[in-house]
């Protein structure tokens, strides 16, 4: 072991929400800290996710006349997340979540609104809310971190419009009635003349939302901070004393250097959602390779965590979170993954088959929900056809994946095979490798009853989160209409992850645990590097971040030991 070169109070591995939240909170109570990142930019999975944050009882409900009890959020996890399994996280989730918000928005430039009209995943179970429990960044200026905003990482392409402008979700129902509404071609005329004025400085607009937005408020705190940080380094071991873990051992260019850290190390690398053998070892057969996260996870945490004598928490009823996901190729001829996570399945008028051309499951269920049907019909088979069908009203008026609504010409996604199209729906049938008479019974079927807006055969459309990702227009059902006029259309879709369940067993300090139960002294885990407090069940939107800040706050804090809170300084350009 070579001595150490640099020295500081803390180091964390990885620079998505989890990590920085960890740096952030470790930087506010006084240390010293490194964030390391394996590639050239911040954010991880988050810059490209939806930023919500689900947070049970958090002090910003009451500000928008809701109320949320510890005692429901118990209640309602009770029947989401049965299994004992992690039983004392969930309740250090629910203690601390809302303790973390503030103490982020008091100290940081994290901000958060509530989402008043988001129900949980599963409405119809006790303890359930409508909303408020669910948590979405302020929308930030991206010119505020100077120079670090090219270090920020961008959105996905398919995510943002004209080459790259961000909308939140109340924005989107304007610019589609643009030229129908008065008021709303009013606002979509001010946010295309602000993202014209922002593209004569920047690369892209820098009016931030979503995760994007979250990731560049946790950056910004980092900078505000003084947080230095280490681009495009691997951590290649990590140095143990007497047992406790005093550092990391990286690989930067070409030469490896050791970095002591006094009060810990803070695993965050976004887990191993692209290592083929983990995958293989963790996930069903019927997962295939297909996932919507960044592609730098790819096991390193577990793997540092492990080789130091930590144990993978393995209780998890699903090893992933998944999502179901269409393939395709951009113009710079990199492979692009879409997740289909609300954007069209609940919408009137479209279908998901199975490779015998019969419907498998209810279109509007939660994308994680969605998954476990193809999961269960796929029998084990790596590469089982599904598709989502439609007719040309459902194209133009909801759009289908990355093909927005009201595209006039869709020719060069059919040319290159990622939609497919027909003039009859035995043709589509044909064309996706179906029984033609079985396709037709399925749409026959289903055309039956959706006219009077029913679907007996999966009830979609009978809760509130069904119908709130619906057409509230469509009358008498938001989730239910007829695939009527030619031509129709097919898009196959993938079973995907958004991020692993299985990861390092922790305790309620974030401290990393072995075997027997005992911490590893000095090592922390926080994110998709730690095991689901979830077990891999999926209550709400945001459960993958709301203890990804959580714990990375625990974790912070922990390692601060009562240390006085440090005065704010000013930015600086990032290393």
């Amino acid at each position: 072991m070579m001595p150490a070169q640099e020295s500081y109070d803390v180091v964390v591995i990885g620079a998505g929400a989890g990590g920085m939240t960890a740096a952030a909170v470790a930087a506010v109570e006084g240390l010293r800290v490194l964030v390391i990142e394996k590639t050239a930019f911040v954010g991880g999975t988050t810059a490209w996710s939806g930023g919500m944050v689900w947070i049970p009882a958090n002090g910003k409900m009451k500000e928008v006349g809701l109320s949320d009890s510890v005692t429901d959020a118990v209640q309602y996890l009770a029947s989401t997340v049965p299994e004992t399994a992690n039983a004392s996280l969930r309740a250090a989730f629910l203690a601390r979540g809302p303790e973390a918000i503030a103490y982020l928005e008091a100290n940081t430039e994290v901000r958060l609104q509530p989402v008043k009209a988001y129900p949980d995943y599963y409405p119809e179970r006790l303890g359930a809310t409508t909303g408020g429990r669910v948590l979405e960044p302020v929308a930030f200026d991206g010119t505020r971190l100077g120079p670090g905003f090219a270090r920020l990482r961008p959105p996905l392409p398919e995510f943002t419009l004209f080459g790259g402008m961000m909308v939140n979700r109340l924005d989107i129902p304007h610019l589609r009635r643009i030229g129908k509404s008065f008021r709303s071609t009013l606002r979509s005329v001010r946010l295309l003349s602000q993202y014209a004025l922002q593209r004569l400085r920047a690369p892209r607009g820098t009016t931030l939302h979503l995760g994007n937005a979250l990731a560049a408020r946790l950056y910004a705190s980092l900078l505000a901070r003084r947080v230095e940080m280490l681009f495009s380094a691997d951590v290649v071991d990590l140095v143990v004393e007497g047992g406790r873990v005093s550092g990391v051992t990286i690989r930067h260019g070409s030469r490896d250097r050791t970095i002591a850290a006094r009060r810990g190390v803070v695993l965050a690398t976004g887990g191993f959602s692209h290592d083929a053998p983990l995958r293989k070892r963790f996930f069903p057969p019927a997962a295939g390779f297909v996932s919507a996260t960044s592609a730098a996870g790819t096991g390193d945490g577990l793997r540092l965590a492990t080789a130091s004598g930590a144990a993978l928490n393995t209780d998890a009823t699903s090893s992933a979170y998944w999502v179901p996901a269409s393939l395709f190729r951009r113009d710079d001829g990199s492979r692009g993954v879409f997740p289909h996570t609300v954007t069209d399945r609940a919408k009137p008028g479209i279908i998901a088959v199975n490779a015998a051309g019969r419907r498998f499951v209810n279109e509007a269920l939660s994308y994680h929900e969605f998954v476990l049907g193809m999961l269960r019909d796929g029998n084990g088979e790596p590469d089982r056809p599904f598709h989502l069908i439609c007719d040309r009203d459902f194209l133009w008026t909801y759009g289908l994946g990355r093909i927005r609504p009201f595209t006039w010409n869709v020719r060069r996604y059919v040319r290159s095979g990622e939609l497919i199209k027909a003039p009859s729906i035995a043709q589509l049938a044909e064309k996706i490798g179906v029984a033609p008479s079985s396709l037709a019974a399925t749409v026959a079927d289903y055309n039956a009853n959706a006219t009077n807006g029913q679907d007996p055969e999966f009830g979609r459309g009978s809760t509130i989160y069904q119908r709130h990702l619906g057409d509230i227009g469509r009358k008498p059902n938001p989730c239910v209409a007829p695939i009527l006029r030619a031509p129709f259309f097919a898009l196959r879709i993938y079973p995907a992850d958004l991020g692993t369940a299985i990861g390092v067993r922790v305790d309620a300090q974030a401290r990393v645990l072995r075997e027997d139960g005992t911490p590893v002294a000095g090592l922390y885990a926080s994110g998709n590097d730690m095991g689901s407090i979830m077990n891999g069940n999926y209550p709400g939107p945001g459960i993958t971040l709301g203890p990804a800040l959580t714990f990375g706050y625990i974790a912070g804090r922990h390692m601060a030991e009562g240390t006085s809170a440090a005065v704010p300084v000013a930015m600086r350009t990032p290393v």
